[in-house]
Parts: C-alpha cells; structure tokens; sequence
C-alpha cells in the first residue's frame, strides 16, 4: 500500500474488485517502525459492474444426432461483479451470418445443448460463449468450431470374407467403412455369426 503523509486521516483506495467485500485496518509508522494495526473496519461491499471476464475452454460436439453439444469452464464468483450473472451462448453455421443467442442463467452452468431437426450430422459451428448480470452483457470469448452430434454409420461394410484358420476359429475381414461428414467416425466394428 501507498505511505500516506502523518498528517493525512483520508485515502481512497482504488483497483478493487467489483462487488466483494472489503475490510480496512491503518497502520501507523515512523522512524523507529511499524505500530500495531487498527482493528478492522466494518465490513463494506464494493458496487457491482458489468462482468469483464469471458468463459474459458470453449468445447463441445458428440451428442445425439440434431444437437450442438457446446461446453465451458465456469465464471468463478469473485468475477460475476454482481447479482443476476448469467451465461450468453451464441452459435451460427460456419459460413452463415446469422448468430443463434440463447442464454442461460444458471451461475454453476457450464454446458448448453441446443436441438434441431435441421441439423444435420457433423456439421461445423462457430461458438461464443459471453456473460451478464443485473449491470449487463460483458465480455465474449473468442470464436471456436464446434461440430454438431454424429448419426449412426449409414454404410454397411463391404468386402466381407471369412477363412478357416482352425476347426474352432475363423479369421473374418473387411473393408473399413471411409470417412466423412454422413458416415461419421467409426469407432469399431461388430462382428456377428450364426
């Protein structure tokens, strides 16, 4: 802190945070040292502001088939600034220039899913994630590509052939199904018999 001339009973303290409560103690010295502190003050909470500090860990995807799956790290409570805080979740499809804006007021949130019929399987979005509270909007976060829920693989694979290795086991192989934006990632394979 600041020296504050002995003949000085006042002093504005700055760079505080919005709406946190603060208590004060004044410490008196001198040439010899530093004298005992005054006992603390009341207790004073600063005045809320508009929240300046945008989520962090942009993410997202998977989910179901029609969803946008869109996910972020908390706002901790010292940086709300206030009453009312809230998430801003804006999204459009990449290429589009129209932004889709929901909000969702839960503080503890850090998960939207946005569902439509229209969407089709793994199709890019850009995603901002911003706050507000009772003061206003704030900040949002940059911008992220997220991809919307996969469908089932739509191909069945080709190539099938079994060969007799033993008189217990048969050796079976395909052809891998290849990607793209309407099979989806395979992530493996079934193997039936009867």
């Amino acid at each position: 802190p600041e020296v504050i001339n002995g003949r000085t009973h006042k002093a504005t303290v700055v760079d505080l945070s919005p709406w946190v409560e603060y208590e004060f103690r004044v410490v008196a010295s001198n040439s010899v040292g530093i004298g005992e502190p005054s006992r603390p003050s009341a207790l004073l909470k600063t005045k809320a502001a508009v929240p300046v500090v945008a989520p962090t860990n942009i993410g997202g995807g998977g989910g179901s088939r029609s969803e946008l799956v869109i996910t972020w790290e908390p706002v901790s409570e010292e940086l709300q600034n206030g009453e009312g805080f809230g998430y801003i979740i804006m999204f459009r499809p990449l290429g589009s220039t129209t932004w889709t804006k929901a909000v969702v007021a839960s503080v503890e949130s850090s998960k939207y899913i946005y569902r439509n019929e229209s969407i089709t399987p793994l199709s890019p979005f850009e995603v901002k994630v911003g706050v507000y509270n009772n003061e206003g909007e704030g900040t949002l976060s940059s911008i992220s590509i997220i991809y919307s829920g996969e469908d089932e693989p739509q191909m069945a694979p080709a190539g099938a052939s079994a060969l007799s290795v033993s008189a217990a086991t048969i050796e079976v192989s395909w052809l891998p199904i290849p990607w793209n934006r309407h099979t989806g990632r395979v992530l493996g394979y079934e193997v039936r018999d009867w």
